[in-house]
């Protein structure tokens, strides 16, 4: 009791002294009671206020770096804290939560034991409050650890951002390409992943640790004087899945996708300015590049420009502008290969441009050379691979008895693209059989036509009809794309002309036969 009394005691005397003593002794008496205590103390204390300096407008980076890192949802600090404030925003289903106020959260760094102490105090005669975090950790320690560790901090922030924010899928306006109206978007959820893709496990693993090598590739893409860019360009026939692995590579790096449509765009001033709009973190689409816009009437016009007498200069100049050609009124190859490599294309880091095309051989060389489109995709049927994945995917079987024999009929030449695999068994969902048995029936409707025209001609067909297919994933030069020489490739592309003409003529007296028996 005496104790207790002693201390109500010093109590009371502190409030007089507080009441009678001048606010300037106080305020004194105050810093040398901190600064003998942090004397004392083996730590050290640091404070990130929300606001930088005394007006409170400009928010402090570091405070939201630090208020990320501690509300990651795998984050085991955070998770162990006693009290914590859930939130969830309309725009996202994501719940996340937050350190709650004047609560400490411990961390461990560098074996070394630190906490964050969220404070939040109410401002005099104002609604408003000021919030802050005191980081503390040991101060013999100081120098060696606060850069290390708030570096820790920021890219482990930076990284919960890219995966928890909300990505948007662009595309541009009809309007004049101001910075006001150049893009629109919308939330892009699409469910393609790398997972659900039906590619080859291969190919898959050479694409994702391409991705990975990318972004991952800031230091490296700038120690070599390179812009942060790559480029892809994903061809194959219709059906082959090409949006799908566009939509599944946005999904496993977390980027925005902008879809370009080339048709909309005025000229090359537009499009430069489209360009400075995209943000990091972006993939930059170009769908059917080949079909966009007559890139190669550029090259084919200063032919024929130059081949003209200058009696006819007269009638270039008109057909020059009959036929809407000007390069200061549309989109030009010049434009396009300054907006994937030119010095515009650098007004940005972190991103993808992707070129899709059903013909590879129809976009013009200058915008598929190294340093443009960096990789070469080739997309082609379904795979045996690729088949098990649609079927599990789709149907929610991994094995079945007629497997094998559609795997057969692969191997034998006779795959369908995976879309139209993808729609047989999306009517068949329900009917594992039914569904095997259709895509059975429709793969050996189209090995019948490729095994007539081979049993015609057996030596010239073999090398290309019946093979498996393949879809590759190619680096380097244009010239490098084939392994074949440039002679054996001419009799590829030879016997392959062949074969179109025989499945033809095939299918042809097919018909004519079913025609002539039902007379």
């Amino acid at each position: 009791m005496e104790i207790l009394s002693q201390m109500w005691s010093l109590l009371g005397l502190l409030t007089v002294l507080q009441n009678v003593l001048p606010s300037q002794l106080l305020s004194v008496l105050h810093s040398l009671y901190e600064s003998l205590q942090d004397l004392l103390s083996p730590y050290s204390y640091f404070e990130i206020p929300e606001f930088n300096g005394y007006c409170g407008v400009e928010l402090n980076d570091l405070y939201r770096h630090v208020h990320l890192y501690l509300n990651a949802v795998n984050h085991s600090p955070a998770a162990a804290c006693r009290r914590l404030t859930l939130s969830r925003s309309p725009s996202s289903n994501r719940i996340s939560f937050a350190v709650a106020p004047n609560h400490t959260v411990h961390d461990t760094f560098n074996n070394h034991r630190l906490s964050w102490t969220h404070h939040v105090d109410a401002v005099q005669d104002s609604l408003e409050e000021k919030r802050s975090f005191t980081l503390r950790f040991p101060k013999r320690h100081r120098h060696a650890l606060l850069s290390a560790y708030l570096g820790h901090v920021t890219s482990r922030a930076e990284e919960f951002e890219r995966v928890s924010r909300e990505r948007r899928l662009f595309t541009n306006n009809n309007g004049t390409g101001s910075f006001e109206s150049g893009w629109v978007s919308v939330p892009f959820r699409h469910p393609s992943t790398f997972e659900t893709l039906a590619l080859e496990p291969e190919l898959k693993k050479q694409i994702k640790d391409d991705l990975t090598a990318f972004a991952s590739g800031k230091e490296f893409y700038h120690r070599v004087g390179r812009a942060w860019k790559r480029g892809y360009l994903l061809h194959g026939p219709p059906g082959s899945g090409k949006s799908s692995l566009i939509a599944a590579m946005a999904n496993f790096l977390c980027y925005d996708v902008y879809d370009l449509e080339l048709t909309k765009v005025s000229d090359n001033s537009e499009l430069r300015s489209l360009l400075i709009q995209t943000t990091n973190r972006s993939i930059i689409v170009i769908e059917d590049i080949d079909c966009s816009v007559d890139l190669t009437a550029d090259r084919t016009m200063k032919k024929n420009g130059a081949k003209l007498s200058s009696k006819s200069k007269k009638h270039k100049t008109t057909s020059f502008s009959g036929s809407g050609c000007d390069e200061n009124s549309r989109v030009t190859l010049s434009g396009l290969l300054n907006f994937t490599d030119g010095l515009w294309s650098c007004c940005g880091e972190e991103r993808l441009v992707v070129f899709t095309t059903n013909y590879r051989d129809s976009v013009d060389p200058a915008l598929v050379r190294c340093g443009r489109m960096d990789v070469h995709v080739s997309l082609s049927t379904c795979g045996v691979h690729a088949f098990r994945e649609l079927a599990k995917n789709y149907l929610g079987v991994e094995s079945h008895v007629m497997f094998e024999a559609v795997e057969g009929c692969i191997r034998s030449g006779g795959s369908l693209t995976p879309a139209h695999v993808g729609e047989i068994l999306l009517r068949n969902r329900k009917n594992p059989d039914v569904a095997m048995r259709e895509v059975l029936s429709v793969m050996q409707g189209k090995m019948d036509v490729v095994a007539a025209a081979d049993h015609t001609d057996n030596e010239e067909v073999g090398v290309v009809a019946v093979r498996s297919p393949e879809s590759v994933l190619l680096m380097g030069s244009p010239e490098n794309w084939d392994s074949l020489s440039g002679k054996k490739r001419k009799e590829q592309q030879h016997g392959t002309s062949n074969l179109d003409k025989k499945v033809k003529f095939f299918v042809r007296l097919r018909s004519l036969t079913k025609s002539d028996s039902g007379r």
